[in-house]
């Protein structure tokens, strides 16, 4: 992995994921809701008023194509020492693939009070963890999975490590009967995890590479609607406006006891074994499967009407878990109609159990029937291009060598939104040529673009007339979200549906000091407005960077320093403490309480490892107002 990549992972983690955008569903419409699991401290009483607790888990893939472990509990602890169980059940997360979404995990009915603290525990026992080496990846040995708090392998015996984090003072979880609260929580990937050495290469023998754990887990009160939200589970029932689920989150197959209700809209479009449907049709089509046909939706959350609305619904052969077997992930390379997938992960039938793919080989034709996510019209299999992130229905198996394959030519197609970024070349009315660095998070090298007529050095994005460009001019950093044009059609190469314009994008400043870190990070005495990290600090990271767009610079270069004072223009300010020691997490609703906090825990013998900051960067005072502010001591 070379520093480039590594610090592109800290990036696309942390880039505005880190703790705001962890969507939180709002007040959902939820139908009668289970019991949850409950033990409390001697000398208190459970409360018999309840409220739900909506809790949604995210994360976003930084040096890891995949990263699959158990999540086997997850707790709230009131402010009187009752402990509640909100997890139903054992679940199999890849983290590495929760991207631009929040999964519902979570509905449970819990006692009404004020939780003070959370905890998730997670199980290493059958871990993969794939580092992205640029050439299909590293699986690491379970023997180089390292506890960070023991230095000892996470092997059995000890194969779990629990997640501790305190809500800021003065800002509990409250539940209050007969209400909805919100819960959101990150486990982030580049903050939890070192990985070493930090070169690695296509050369680097998967014996030498090793990951250290420290977990790291972040929580938000505040809804994000910037962001969308997953639910899955089983049919229960189908109204004129909405549907009602058993909640299951990520690829679980027994139910939660939640149960959810899920609304829908005129434009919402449907996807029911392997059939499009869009409104009212799609509801029709909806209500006619049986009770218990599994569901999942993609939807945004409505501040204002504190409504959620599914954007696009799958059901039935549709959904992974369902019946046939399954495969997702970027198409790499098609050869007539033999697609060559990579990073992908699989699923056999109804087994709730996902596995990892470095590569498989899925075969289409002329039957597969194939669907865009929130697009209406009719589709085909020559709509597969390269480059495009899609999931395909059909039956594993593998080749003479050994090898996964997927024969989806009964099967059908999921054509999933997928990103492209680079620099603008040019732009005409209604198209921008772009020198493409990424496509859906994968450099440019790992894709064969023969047939398809692309060159990644002239990229070709047609933009329709609903989406307004920012000022474009050659070397602007832009990201589109949409898909890729038909096998052999290009130009153009890619249809837009959404963009990311950087014009005023945020800065983000990550920096990563060498073990065992530094015991005066900053210029002392701290001052709760203002704290300056000199030029000489920012020379001895071991990496550092600061990225505005695509645009990055060594902030070591910077003759100022930077000074971080606090953002006053954001209302949803995020700073935190990460003990890595501990594993626990102190988080912060104000710069002055987070200052005066690391005021305390530098004492001299404590070091801090590294930090991360988002905000507005001001270049020629070296002023960095931290909108978010997270930093790692190593105690």
């Amino acid at each position: 992995m070379t520093a480039q990549r590594r610090r592109k992972g800290w990036w696309e983690t942390l880039s505005g994921r880190l703790f705001g955008s962890l969507l939180v569903a709002g007040s959902f419409a939820l139908a009668a809701c289970g019991g949850s699991g409950m033990s409390s401290t001697p000398g208190t009483t459970a409360s018999t008023k309840t409220g739900t607790a909506l809790i949604t888990l995210t994360d976003a893939p930084g040096d890891f194509l995949s990263y699959m472990v158990s999540v086997v509990s997850l707790k709230l602890t009131r402010a009187d020492g009752t402990v509640v169980e909100t997890l139903p059940m054992t679940t199999q997360v890849d983290f590495a693939q929760l991207i631009n979404l929040s999964e519902i995990i979570s509905a449970k009915q819990i006692p009404e009070g004020s939780y003070t603290s959370a905890s998730m525990t997670v199980d290493y026992a059958s871990a993969t963890i794939v580092i992205d080496n640029g050439a299909g990846g590293i699986t690491v040995p379970a023997a180089n999975i390292i506890n960070g708090a023991s230095n000892a392998a996470l092997v059995a015996p000890n194969t779990q490590v629990t997640l501790s984090l305190q809500l800021p003072a003065g800002q509990p979880l409250v539940i209050t009967d007969g209400t909805v609260a919100n819960f959101a929580l990150d486990f982030n990937l580049a903050a939890s995890n070192t990985v070493a050495p930090t070169g690695i290469t296509a050369s680097t023998p998967a014996s030498a590479v090793t990951v250290t754990v420290n977990p790291v887990l972040t929580a938000s009160l505040a809804p994000d609607a910037t962001k969308q939200i997953h639910v899955r589970g089983p049919l229960v029932s189908v109204g004129t406006t909405s549907y009602v689920i058993n909640l299951r989150p990520f690829y679980d197959n027994q139910d939660s006891g939640d149960q959810l209700t899920v609304n829908v809209a005129a434009a919402t479009t449907y996807s029911i074994n392997g059939t499009s449907f869009t409104g009212a049709a799609g509801l029709t089509a909806l209500a006619a499967l049986p009770a218990g046909t599994l569901t999942a939706a993609l939807g945004t959350y409505d501040v204002a009407t504190k409504t959620f609305t599914a954007s696009t619904v799958y059901a039935g052969s549709s959904v992974a878990g369902s019946g046939l077997d399954s495969v997702e992930g970027t198409v790499v390379a098609r050869s007539g109609n033999v697609l060559t997938l990579s990073n992908g992960s699989s699923h056999h039938g109804d087994d709730d159990m996902e596995q990892y793919c470095g590569t498989v080989a899925v075969t289409i034709a002329a039957t597969t029937s194939v669907t865009e996510d929130g697009q209406t019209g009719t589709f085909g299999p020559q709509d597969v291009s390269v480059g495009q992130h899609a999931q395909f229905f059909g039956t594993l198996g593998t080749d003479g060598s050994g090898n996964r394959t997927l024969d989806a030519s009964q099967g059908s197609a999921r054509l999933m939104l997928t990103n492209v970024a680079g620099q603008v070349v040019s732009s005409t009315a209604g198209s921008v040529t772009i020198a493409v660095q990424s496509i859906d998070g994968r450099q440019v090298s790992d894709f064969n673009f023969a047939g398809t007529g692309s060159t990644a050095a002239a990229y070709v994005v047609a933009v329709p007339s609903t989406l307004t460009l920012p000022t474009l001019t050659a070397g602007t950093p832009i990201r589109f979200f949409g898909f890729v044009a038909p096998f052999g059609k290009a130009p153009p190469d890619f249809n837009a549906v959404s963009l990311v314009n950087f014009a005023n994008a945020n800065a983000r400043l990550d920096v990563e000091f060498p073990p065992p870190g530094v015991a005066q990070p900053f210029v002392a005495p701290l001052s709760a407005t203002n704290v300056v990290m000199t030029q000489a600090t920012l020379q001895s990271a071991v990496e550092s960077a600061l990225m505005i767009g695509f645009q990055v610079t060594n902030p070591a270069t910077l003759s100022t320093g930077v000074s971080f004072v606090a953002d006053t223009s954001t209302t949803t300010p995020t700073y935190a403490i990460m003990h890595r020691t501990s594993e626990t997490v102190n988080n912060y609703t104000s710069f002055s309480d987070l200052i005066a906090a690391l005021g305390t825990d530098l004492n001299g013998t404590v070091t801090m490892k590294g930090l991360f900051a988002e905000g507005p960067f001001d270049a020629s005072t070296g002023v960095f107002s931290a909108a978010k502010l997270l930093v790692f001591l190593n105690d």
